[in-house]
């Protein structure tokens, strides 16, 4: 697998609409800092090509599952900090403010995503979890691949935290609970498969809270 960064301004339009940003502030920050964005990509290009090979095969090796695209694209966003859409897709997004070492485990953790959704939809579709229940899986298992293993640590070594102070609390008590299946796991598909028997206690669960009929009792604040 090969990440390339590039500058894809229509999508990053796209894709910022749909996380709440105007398409007015994207068009300006694109009219002043255009050559910014192409400066960042360059640098993060850099940054990431010394790892890629390396984390490539990590990811292959930790999930039995080989990458789907051979070739993955990283648009860098005027607004949007990640993006990693569910679907058949080798694009994912990241802010072009970033130091382009601390930015690794991030634009990691977006790879994760869109590979543990194509494992679901190839081999676990038949388990009928929602898009929310999807979704949660894909962040905990991207939290675990970016910290709890040995490989990681040379990657991004000021950062190897199990991040729980994040955007979504009311992920973390599921997520605490995998933890300990992940370090557990006879394998990946362990993982996963245990996995899903948890999220289908959470079956309104989603990237807003986790909701009754009528009633938000756990909702998610940071942004």
């Amino acid at each position: 697998m090969k990440l390339n960064f590039i500058v894809y301004k229509k999508e990053d339009i796209k894709i910022s609409e749909i996380m709440g940003i105007p398409e007015s502030y994207t068009e300006n920050q694109y009219k002043t800092s255009l050559k910014f964005f192409e400066l960042t990509k360059d640098l993060y290009q850099d940054s990431w090509d010394k790892i890629n090979n390396q984390f490539s095969k990590y990811i292959e090796k930790e999930t039995g599952h080989k990458w789907v695209y051979p070739k993955y694209n990283c648009f860098i966003s005027a607004g949007t900090a990640g993006f990693a859409p569910d679907g058949k897709t080798n694009l994912i997004a990241r802010h072009w403010k970033e130091n382009p070492y601390f930015m690794r485990k991030i634009t990691a953790h977006e790879l994760i995503l869109i590979h543990y959704y194509e494992i679901y939809h190839n081999h676990y579709s038949q388990e009928k979890l929602t898009s929310g229940q999807l979704w949660a899986l894909a962040e905990i298992a991207a939290w675990s691949l970016t910290s709890l293993t040995e490989d990681v640590k040379k990657w991004w070594p000021w950062n190897t935290e199990y991040n729980t102070n994040h955007n979504y609390p009311h992920l973390v008590k599921i997520q605490l609970k995998m933890k300990n299946v992940f370090l557990k796991r006879k394998d990946f598909d362990d993982y996963v498969k245990k996995g899903i028997k948890i999220i289908k206690k959470y079956p309104n669960i989603s990237h807003m809270g986790i909701t009754s009929p009528g009633n938000i009792f756990e909702r998610g604040s940071k942004k």
